[in-house]
Parts: structure tokens; C-alpha cells; sequence
């Protein structure tokens, strides 16, 4: 009797270890499954971008994160608030001939033409959860829909000065819903040296933090802002 329950249980053992190891043998061989999620509260936000998309001596101001520049542009997590960033050239400059760069190696995942020149999303391939969107960009080449782009590549120049350029970035939450994040969160200590350089002492000075924008709330109509900000929205760079 002894025998045949440690025969029992020895085959019990093997047959759990057996099916351990083809979980783990299948979770290795399918990285898709997973890859292109993000856990933001589990996680952070990585900083992995390595260049700045636009040319930074050229700016004039960068509007804040959940700010009230521009029209409500927000997540599934919040509303009525501005969660991209605006980049005002320099007046005395013609906008158009601003350079606009890929921030990431990835793919072309939307082209959407605009009133304005065209959006491109990118989606990074190191971290494929996140995407980038760039607004208002007059495209070097006909850029489509899987087309792979590198870091640094020009995309094309600013659209022209009757509209800025601005920035947004958009993680694939584990709810199975967009949560947008600061472009200022995703670029590496090196990169934010350029902003700490033109008078931007911290990352936080170009992010309205989501408790400050709730307690300081904005009212819209459709998404256009429908009250005045008691906030600062503009950061001026030196």
C-alpha cells in the first residue's frame, strides 16, 4: 500500500513538472501574446527615447500635459483635459522649414491626413505598447501603414505656421484601453538634458499631475474647453 502511494505520488510530480515546464515552454515561444502590453502601475514608464522629435532650438514654448492649450484630447482614464504637448516655434521664423524626427525605432501603425498637413503613429519596436503620434507633418516620402522607420529618421518638416506641432503618446494598458502618458516621461536623462539646457530644471515643471488637474477641473463642450484655466499651461524655454 505505501509503495503504490509513492508511486502515486511520484507520478503526480512528474505529470505537475511536466505541465510547468510547457507553460513556460510556451510563453517563451510566443512573446507577441504579451509584448505589446504595458502595465504603467506594475511597471513605470520606461525611458527609452533617444531623440527629439522636433528641433528643439527652433521652439519658442512647450505647452504642459493636461493642460488647456488646444482642445481636449484625453484617455480612457480621464477627460477634458490636454494630454499631448504643443511645440510653439520661434515667431520670427517660417515653421515649415522645421525638421520633424522619428523618436523611435518601430512601425507606421495610422497615416491620417489632416486639415494640416498629415499625423503619423509609430509604434516603438523595443516596446511596443507605446505609440507616438506626430500631428501636422509635411511627409519626405508617402509613408504607409507597416512601414518600418528608425530613430532619428526624418519624417518631413512642421506643416507651416498656421498651426504648432504637437506630440502625444499612447500606452496599450492591460484593461484593453489607451492610457496616455507625457512624451516627457519616455525620453532618456541624455535627451531631457537638451530641455534642462534651454531652463527646464524637471520633467514634472512640463506635466500637470492628474490629482492638480482634477482638484483645478476644466469644462468642455463637445472637445472644446468652455472655461478658463487657473493653471499655467505654457512652459517658455530660455
Amino acid at each position: 500500500m505505501r509503495k503504490h502511494m509513492l508511486y502515486l505520488t511520484i507520478i503526480f510530480f512528474l505529470s505537475f513538472l511536466l505541465i510547468s515546464l510547457n507553460n513556460c515552454s510556451d510563453e517563451s515561444e510566443n512573446p507577441e501574446e504579451t509584448s505589446d502590453i504595458w502595465d504603467i502601475d506594475k511597471d513605470g514608464i520606461p525611458k527609452f527615447v533617444e531623440t527629439n522629435y522636433i528641433e528643439l532650438d527652433k521652439i519658442y514654448r512647450i505647452s504642459k500635459f493636461r493642460s488647456s492649450i488646444g482642445h481636449d484630447y484625453s484617455d480612457a482614464f480621464e477627460d477634458c483635459r490636454s494630454m499631448k504637448h504643443y511645440f510653439e516655434p520661434k515667431g520670427d521664423l517660417d515653421w515649415s522649414s522645421i525638421k520633424i524626427f522619428c523618436p523611435v525605432t518601430g512601425k507606421i501603425t495610422r497615416v491620417d491626413e489632416e486639415w494640416a498637413g498629415t499625423k503619423l503613429e509609430i509604434e516603438s519596436k523595443d516596446y511596443p505598447a507605446f505609440r507616438f503620434s506626430i500631428f501636422h507633418i509635411a511627409k519626405l516620402k508617402d509613408y504607409k501603414v507597416n512601414d518600418t522607420v528608425i530613430a532619428g529618421e526624418q519624417l518631413g518638416t512642421h506643416i507651416g505656421n498656421q498651426t504648432m506641432s504637437d506630440i502625444s503618446v499612447i500606452v496599450n494598458d492591460p484593461t484593453k484601453q489607451g492610457r496616455m502618458v507625457s512624451y516627457f516621461e519616455t525620453i532618456t536623462d541624455e535627451i531631457f538634458e537638451s530641455y534642462i539646457n534651454r531652463g527646464v530644471e524637471l520633467r514634472d515643471k512640463l506635466i500637470i499631475s492628474k490629482t492638480t488637474r482634477d482638484v483645478n477641473p476644466l469644462t468642455c463642450e463637445g472637445d472644446a474647453f468652455t472655461s478658463a484655466d487657473p493653471l499655467e499651461s505654457w512652459i517658455i524655454l530660455q
